[in-house]
């Protein structure tokens, strides 16, 4: 059985994180949280953590998902990069501009952001099963 996916969830608002956190987990992914850049930065920098995809906010306080997404590129080019907005298209051209992999928009659906990050980590579905 391979290892599930590891993902770091970045936003302020704790019932975001509070439901993705349950969302993916129930997917099988292996799942942690931070409530700002600051946080997700001190997780990102413990070695006893490898992370598959960081999926963030990108207006939070101390650090801002667009400094953070800026910082985790440089230091971590293999990580994938989701970020989130509901502030319109400035954010969004912001973190494109800090080469986020994919911006969405929120009100975020659920399944659509795990299809995302099943496509960029390369994620397989286990019900392909061999035919003859």
């Amino acid at each position: 059985m391979a290892d599930p996916s590891r993902l770091l969830i970045v936003d302020d608002n704790e019932d975001i994180l509070s439901t993705f956190y349950e969302f993916f987990n129930s997917l099988g992914y292996e799942v942690k949280t931070a409530i700002d850049g600051f946080a997700a930065l001190k997780l990102l920098r413990d070695e006893s953590y490898h992370f598959d995809c960081l999926i963030t906010d990108l207006v939070m306080p101390n650090i801002s998902g667009v400094g953070l997404i800026a910082i985790v590129k440089k230091e971590y080019p293999h990580l994938k990069i989701i970020a989130m907005t509901g502030y319109g298209d400035q954010p969004g051209a912001l973190a494109s501009e800090a080469q986020a992999d994919v911006v969405l928009f929120k009100p975020i659906d659920l399944f659509k952001i795990e299809n995302t990050v099943s496509e960029l980590v390369g994620r397989k579905t286990e019900n392909k099963k061999n035919k003859i």
